[in-house]
C-alpha cells in the first residue's frame, strides 16, 4: 500500500491531505482546479518539502525523522508539458535515465518500453522538437519508465494536447495500464481520463481528500460533489459476448446483466469498461413494452437523494456488485412512488466504451 499524510500552508492556499492507495494499478488525483491535486504530488516525489509521511510498500520516503530527497525516491515523473531534452535524440532522451540505472535493476527493457508506448517508428528521430505533442508525450513517459521506478507519477500528462493528441495517446496509456506491476498516481481534472483509466479515487477538495475508495464504489456515493456533476455516473466492467453484425451492434455481458453498445473492434470474450451516464437512465415500474430502448436492466433502488427543489438522484444496484445511477425529476419519483428497497427497470438510452 501507499500511505500518505502531509500539511502545508501557503499565504493562498493550505493542505492538509491523508489517503491510502492499492500498490498496484491506477489511482487517481482528482478534483477541480486549485484542490492541490498537484501539491500533493509534489509532496510524494519531494519537490515540495511538507510535514508529513509517505511509505510505498513498507519504505518509508518521509516521516518525522526522515525525508528522502527526489533523487533518492525510486520514482519516475511525468509533468504537463513533455520537457524532452532539445539537445537529445528521442533515442538518448529515452536512455537518460536508463544508461544511469545498474543492468541488474533495470526491471523493463528499452525495447518493451519502445513497444509499449509505439516508438519504433519515432526512436531513431534526431529533434525531439520534430514530434507532435502525442509523441513528445509518450517518449516523456518512456523515459520515466525506463529508470525502474517503484511508483509512476503522471501530472495531467494530457491537459497540454489537443483532443485529437488526447485520443491518440489514451490507448497508449491504457496498455500500460494492463503491462505496469508498478502503481501510477495519475493527476486529472477530466473525468473521462479518470473513468477510462483509473481503478482507485482519491478526491481533493480546498487542499482535503474528502473520499478515497474503488473507482466504481466512489464515483457512485451520493455523498460527495460528484454526484452533483452534470456528467455523474458510473462504470461497468463486462466483457464482449456477441457481435451483431447486421445491425453494427456489439453485447456486453456483466454480472448484473447485459448491455448492447455500438460495434466494439474487440474480439469475443476481452475485458471493456462501460460508463453510464445518470442522465441517460430511466426508471420503470413495471417492465417496459414496445420502447426503443433495448438496454434494460432489473435493479434493486438503494438510496434516493434530492438534489435541488426539482431533480432527484437515485442509487441502483444491479446483482451484487455494479451500480447504476439515475437523474430523474421529483415529480416522476412521487408519481411513481419510488423508495429504497424497491424493485424497479433501468431503462439506459447511452452506454459510453471508455
Amino acid at each position: 500500500m501507499i500511505h500518505a499524510h502531509f500539511t502545508l500552508s501557503h499565504p493562498n492556499f493550505s493542505l492538509d491531505a491523508e489517503f491510502q492507495a492499492p500498490a498496484v494499478g491506477v489511482t487517481a488525483l482528482f478534483g477541480v482546479s486549485g484542490s492541490g491535486k498537484t501539491t500533493l504530488l509534489r509532496c510524494i516525489a519531494g519537490l515540495e518539502r511538507a510535514k508529513g509521511s509517505l511509505q510505498v510498500n513498507g519504505e518509508i520516503w518521509q516521516d518525522d525523522q526522515t525525508f528522502l530527497p527526489t533523487h533518492q525516491r525510486p520514482l519516475g515523473y511525468v509533468f504537463q508539458e513533455a520537457s524532452l531534452f532539445p539537445h537529445l535524440s528521442v533515442r538518448a532522451n529515452l536512455e537518460y535515465g536508463y544508461k544511469r540505472i545498474k543492468p541488474a535493476e533495470r526491471k523493463v527493457p528499452l525495447d518493451q518500453v519502445v513497444s509499449w508506448l509505439g516508438l519504433e517508428h519515432l526512436i531513431a528521430r534526431g529533434d525531439p522538437a520534430q514530434l507532435s505533442g502525442g509523441e513528445r508525450q509518450r517518449v516523456a513517459i518512456g523515459r520515466a519508465l525506463l529508470t525502474s521506478p517503484r511508483i509512476l507519477l503522471m501530472d495531467e500528462p494530457l491537459s497540454a494536447l489537443d483532443s485529437a493528441s488526447k485520443q491518440e495517446i489514451l490507448p497508449y496509456l491504457e496498455g500500460l495500464h494492463r503491462e505496469l506491476a508498478i502503481p501510477v498516481l495519475y493527476v486529472s481534472h477530466a473525468m473521462e481520463e479518470v473513468t477510462r483509466l483509473a481503478d482507485h479515487l482519491v478526491l481533493l477538495q480546498q487542499g482535503r481528500v474528502i473520499a478515497s475508495g474503488a473507482l466504481h464504489e466512489t464515483l457512485a456515493r451520493l455523498d460527495l460533489p460528484l454526484a452533483a456533476f452534470d456528467d455523474a455516473g458510473t462504470v461497468i466492467e463486462a466483457r464482449v459476448a456477441q457481435h451483431d453484425e447486421p445491425y453494427h451492434l456489439t453485447r456486453l455481458d456483466f454480472s448484473g446483466g447485459t448491455l448492447w453498445v455500438g460495434k466494439v473492434d474487440q474480439a469475443l470474450g476481452m475485458p471493456v469498461r462501460a460508463r453510464v451516464l445518470a442522465r441517460d437512465v430511466s426508471i420503470a415500474i413495471h417492465a417496459p413494452q414496445g420502447s426503443s430502448i433495448t438496454n434494460i436492466l432489473i435493479a434493486r433502488i438503494t438510496e434516493l437523494r434530492d438534489e435541488g427543489v426539482d431533480k432527484v438522484m437515485v442509487k441502483l444496484s444491479l446483482g451484487d456488485c455494479h451500480i447504476l445511477l439515475s437523474r430523474i425529476t421529483r415529480r416522476s419519483r412521487d408519481h411513481l412512488q419510488l423508495v429504497a428497497g424497491m424493485e424497479v427497470f433501468a431503462q439506459v438510452k447511452s452506454v459510453a466504451l471508455m
